[in-house]
Parts: C-alpha cells; sequence; structure tokens
C-alpha cells in the first residue's frame, strides 16, 4: 500500500498493490497492520455501499460529537471526484478542500478522518461506491454543508444541470452556519 499525503494535514490517498494476470486482478484492500503502518489507526465498524448514476452528488455530511466518523472510501466500479472540506477547530487548513478522482480501475483509496465533512459527485454513467467507517451512524449527529457554498469554493466537473441531489441535500446550511457552532470531533 502507498500512501500519497494531501495538502491538508491527516487526509490521505492510497493506492493498493494490485496482482494482475490473465485471470484479473487480486488486490489486499484493508489490512489493519498495514493501515497502522501508515498512521491510519482507526477501528473501522461499518461498511456502506452505494449506486448511484452519473451526475449524482452526496455531500457535504459529517457526524459531530462522539458520533464522528473517519472514512477510508473507494469505488468499486466507475469513477467519482470525492472531496473533503476540513472543519476540525484550530486546524490551520479549516475550510480548506481536497478532491481526487477515485475510479475502479485505478482502485485508489481515500482516507477522511474525523471532522471532515465529504461528498462525491459520480463521473461516470454509474458507480458503486464502498466506504469504511470507524463509528456507527447516527442521524442525530449528522450535519450537512451546501455542496456549491462559496466559501468552499469546490468545483465538482460538471455542470449543475447534471446534479442530482436528495432533498435533504438540497437545503443544507452553509460553512459560515457551521462556524457559529462549536462542534467537537
Amino acid at each position: 500500500m502507498q500512501l500519497e499525503k494531501t495538502p491538508i494535514k491527516d487526509l490521505v490517498v492510497l493506492r493498493p498493490r494490485v496482482f494482475a494476470d490473465n485471470r484479473g486482478f487480486f488486490l489486499e484492500s484493508y489490512n489493519k497492520r498495514t493501515m497502522h503502518e501508515l498512521g491510519i489507526n482507526c477501528e473501522f465498524v461499518q461498511d456502506n455501499r452505494s449506486f448511484s448514476k452519473r451526475g449524482t452528488l452526496r455531500g457535504m455530511h459529517l457526524q459531530v460529537g462522539e458520533s464522528a466518523q473517519a472514512k477510508l472510501v473507494t469505488c468499486l466500479s466507475g469513477s467519482v471526484l470525492d472531496v473533503a472540506v476540513d472543519l476540525r477547530p484550530n486546524s490551520p487548513t479549516y475550510g480548506k478542500h481536497f478532491s481526487v478522482v477515485l475510479d475502479a480501475a485505478e482502485k485508489t483509496q481515500f482516507f477522511v478522518p474525523r471532522g471532515f465533512a465529504h461528498g462525491f459527485i459520480v463521473l461516470s454513467d454509474t458507480a458503486e461506491f464502498f466506504y469504511k467507517c470507524d463509528n456507527f451512524y447516527n442521524p442525530k449527529a449528522e450535519i450537512g454543508i451546501m455542496y456549491n457554498d462559496p466559501e468552499m469554493g469546490i468545483d465538482w466537473r460538471l455542470n449543475p444541470s447534471e446534479f442530482i441531489l436528495s432533498d435533504k441535500d438540497k437545503i443544507n446550511g452553509s460553512l459560515a452556519d457551521f462556524k457559529k457552532h462549536n462542534y467537537q470531533f
């Protein structure tokens, strides 16, 4: 497993070793020992999968307080633009985002620590997205930040006319609203 640092502390891209031959491929997508050696010390407790069509934008989501989650995400089929926004109090990169294309062909993974809002948009015709979480889902602790908040300035790479959003994601609050609270992670 190769770890690539991003400009935001603790947010990393992972590239697994892929063994391919005429039969197909094999890769180790998760190994607790390897992750610990790379500095990712999470005890994952929940796996989630979603299937979406082109233009589906899911985000920006996070859980706060004792329900905060770190996530290890990957794209099993298709391609997505995955985005994380640093919302950790006192972080020098607070409010900054990093994005990476996760593509099934590349088998890239993205580690999103606690304290980050997370979302993705499907770039291919369809995509299946998979993520491990280090805490259980708690709907009472879930917060959403508007995907197009100008303060975050995320380039989603598709025309907004293509975006498909849930009703919940259409009414998320702004980053400025989020800042008014003293959320902990």
